[in-house]
């Protein structure tokens, strides 16, 4: 088997019945399998997949395993040479799986590859990263990124002077259409399910590094994402994820110090959209809005003074 296609799902109906329609469209002739591991569903994913696409290997997990085990569980039933983790809010473009496929085959020195992201109206989304720190997210929570988009130090995080037409070594790649070569994950295993869902793919990108491997994006290989269309469902509980799995990152691999002062940023950060939106959400027209903001806020400040 040259691919395995994970695609873990949780109440996307709809864009799992898009995406693996996308799939099976694009897969160029290639010898490939799909496994969906549905996490619980309740809106008849695992239903509509038994009954529109009897090809695919469905695991119902029965519950929320999150991102990560979800993935490890395709991979330890999949037998491909390449796994793909593919997000269920996702529709594959003409000509990419075969681009990345192609891009394995033929750079032997790279552990992984990721697709260059698009949101649905064609405009560019955000496809990999440098890791990151302390001080990325700090730039980040102050907007310097958004205030000096051409600067090579302020946009350094947001990647906002990138040619994101030309192929290139990054530090890492989304998870969100990432193909990963089984002999190096099999090295440096696959997610660490410490991480529920957010920064898992920054962290094995880390560790393929460190063990030699290179990491690539490839913009040939186009996929069309959606974002976030699980996350929205809990967008509380998921903003507190983020940060944590950040923290959880840091914490991994520069220590207790940079984590620390991670937490540090997430904290200043609430205080000072607290109390910019805390009037808005008094006076404005739009105060639900700036309610909910500030609800996230409030969120993310407990936890970075409480969790230990």
């Amino acid at each position: 088997m040259k691919l395995s296609i994970a695609i873990v799902n949780w109440n996307t109906k709809a864009l799992l019945n898009q995406c693996l329609t996308s799939v099976y469209a694009n897969l160029d002739g290639l010898e490939a399998e799909v496994i969906v591991v549905d996490n619980g569903s309740s809106d008849g994913s695992a239903e509509m997949v038994r009954r529109e696409f009897p090809q695919v290997k469905l695991v119902e997990a029965g519950e929320n395993l999150g991102f990560t085990k979800a993935n490890n569980l395709a991979y330890d039933i999949s037998s491909g040479e390449y796994f793909l983790l593919l997000n269920s809010d996702t529709v594959v473009l003409p000509g990419a799986l075969s681009a990345l496929v192609s891009f394995l085959d033929e750079h032997e020195e790279a552990g992984a590859v990721g697709s260059k992201l698009l949101n649905p109206d064609g405009s560019l989304q955000r496809s990999c990263s440098p890791f990151p720190t302390p001080l990325s997210e700090l730039l980040d929570a102050l907007y310097l990124s958004k205030l000096f988009p051409n600067n090579r130090f302020f946009g350094r995080y947001a990647m906002t002077h990138w040619d994101f037409s030309v192929t290139r070594e990054v530090d890492f790649a989304g998870g969100s259409c990432l193909l990963v070569r089984r002999k190096a994950s099999d090295q440096v295993g696959l997610l660490d399910e410490d991480f529920f869902m957010y920064s898992e793919e920054a962290d094995l990108c880390y560790r393929l590094k460190a063990a030699g491997w290179k990491v690539f994006f490839l913009p040939t290989a186009q996929v069309i994402h959606y974002g976030g269309q699980s996350s929205k469902q809990d967008v509380n509980r998921t903003s507190v994820e983020l940060c944590r799995s950040k923290y959880k990152f840091m914490l991994k691999h520069y220590g207790r110090v940079s984590a620390l002062s991670y937490r540090g940023v997430v904290l200043l950060s609430s205080v000072l959209r607290l109390a910019a939106w805390g009037p808005k959400a008094l006076v404005s027209r739009n105060n639900r809005v700036y309610k909910a903001r500030l609800s996230i806020q409030k969120n993310l400040l407990s936890w970075a003074v409480s969790e230990r």
